[in-house]
């Protein structure tokens, strides 16, 4: 039963992608949903695409096992990320008329670091779908029965179809109405926990000291693991394409700015509730830490504590939010692709054209993406190795660019360069202290050495 009402609502969900796919003429329609956003629909969508399968069944275990150490790096950090982008990015972006961040770099330095940048963004984020992937299959599985890996191949096909057909006006669309009912199915969800806890001081209280810590106690090592998780989660996100791609879709610079402090509200507060809830379902099943895969204690919870209509409600939102997280991030690198990897070096290329190969693009990066899904199945795990390239080459050139005028071309080619090798040298001799904190120290270092020996001529005339 649950599954015929999961499935009538997954129909429900395409056909509001196939409504607003009629007003996809072009590729900016399709892109850019035509620069027409509010700030609420900036503020849900942002929302929308980063609460996923992470928040939902990642976070909770990790919570769960190193207390707000892990609220610090996993919630936390999204809506800080997102702050200081609306804070300190954005308006200036905004200005610039562009499409995709690569535009960024083609515009600040020159075409080829347009190309490499482009390449870079394009590889990062099959990780982070596969995440998307791997949660869609643990769900299915919870629900229906899927075996897992048929799962990944069934959630890749309705997230490839959503995607081809609805482009940026779908995704604002079912963004709102997904966000609405998660939102929903997370707040009846708590209640229930709630009602059988006796509030929240229970569920609290059996916890250790140290669970309350927001910092680590555990020496060298651990602040390590922890000044690594904040770079990965509050500053690799700042140069990728999903945030600005719903930035550059907002009708003008003030919904833009203001939609990201909005998302930034709404990435702090929703994704909290899962924590909650998670916690306060090992307190009443103390058995459910027992099983080594955490990721399922929240449907697990769902099945055991809620009645029919409720598990419809909430099996259908977490489906619907982490389709909504899988076009968005699918759309992302297809963006990429059509306008910096196709469209400067098609001779000809019409509009229609454009967004045909953009729209193929979306099955391309899906095969990719379902490759790493059944390589990896940690959901944590893969979001955070899609952030690590993107941290580690472009985060420096991206961001010293953008606020240092003396950042010159010599700069940003050093800085990729040696901040992915030292990243990647780093990586395999598993070095004591995470290999991202190296590659992001050295691009950044690298970023001002080689622009101050190496400036630009235009510079140097001045």
């Amino acid at each position: 039963m649950i599954g015929f009402f999961i499935i009538f609502y997954l129909l429900i969900t395409l056909g509001i992608g196939f409504w607003a796919s009629r007003r996809i003429k072009t590729s900016g329609d399709f892109t850019l949903a035509g620069k027409s956003l509010s700030t609420l629909l900036v503020g849900v969508t942002l929302f929308a695409t980063w609460f996923g399968s992470s928040q939902i069944m990642g976070n909770p275990g990790y919570f769960i096992k190193d207390g707000f150490i892990s609220y610090v790096t996993l919630t936390l950090s999204g809506g800080i990320c997102l702050f200081i982008v609306g804070q300190f990015f954005a308006r200036k972006l905004y200005r610039m008329n562009i499409v995709t961040i690569s535009d960024f770099f083609r515009i600040r330095y020159n075409k080829k670091l347009e190309l490499a940048s482009s390449v870079l963004m394009v590889f990062s984020y099959p990780h982070w779908i596969a995440a998307q992937f791997v949660a869609l299959a643990y769900l299915f599985n919870a629900v229906m029965g899927i075996p897992f890996h048929y799962g990944i191949i069934l959630g890749a096909a309705i997230v490839v179809f959503y995607t081809y057909i609805g482009g940026m006006w779908a995704v604002a669309y079912t963004d709102m109405v997904q966000s609405i009912m998660i939102l929903l199915g997370l707040i009846i969800l708590l209640f229930s926990v709630l009602n059988q806890t006796g509030g929240i001081e229970p569920i609290f209280a059996s916890q250790s000291s140290d669970f309350f810590n927001f910092y680590p106690v555990g020496g060298f090592d651990a602040w390590a693991e922890y000044i690594a998780l904040l770079l990965t989660f509050v500053v690799g996100p700042m140069p990728v394409q999903e945030i600005y791609q719903r930035v550059f879709s907002a009708k003008n610079e003030k919904a833009a700015r203001n939609g990201l402090f909005l998302g930034a509200i709404l990435m702090i507060v929703i994704p909290s509730i899962p924590l909650i809830i998670g916690l306060g379902g090992v307190h009443l099943y103390p058995e459910l830490m027992n099983n080594e895969n955490h990721q399922d204690i929240i449907p697990t919870l769902v099945n055991r504590m809620t009645s029919v209509p409720v598990q419809i409600l909430f099996y259908g939102a977490i489906i619907s939010a982490i389709l909504s997280t899988s076009s968005g991030a699918m759309l992302a690198p297809a963006t990429v692709i059509g306008e910096n990897l196709i469209k400067p070096y098609a001779t000809n290329l019409s509009d229609k054209r454009l967004l045909l190969y953009t729209r193929l693009s979306v099955i391309l990066v899906a095969a990719i993406s379902c490759y790493f899904a059944f390589d990896d199945s940690d959901i944590v795990g893969l979001v955070a190795a899609s952030l690590s390239l993107i941290l580690v080459c472009l985060f420096a050139p991206f961001t010293f660019g953008l606020l240092w005028k003396k950042a010159s071309v010599g700069g940003a080619w050093a800085a990729i360069l040696m901040g992915g090798l030292s990243w990647f040298f780093c990586y395999l001799y598993e070095t004591r202290i995470d290999p991202i904190i190296y590659g992001t120290a050295m691009s950044c270092l690298s970023m001002i050495i080689g622009s101050i020996l190496y400036p630009d001529r235009s510079l140097q005339t001045h």
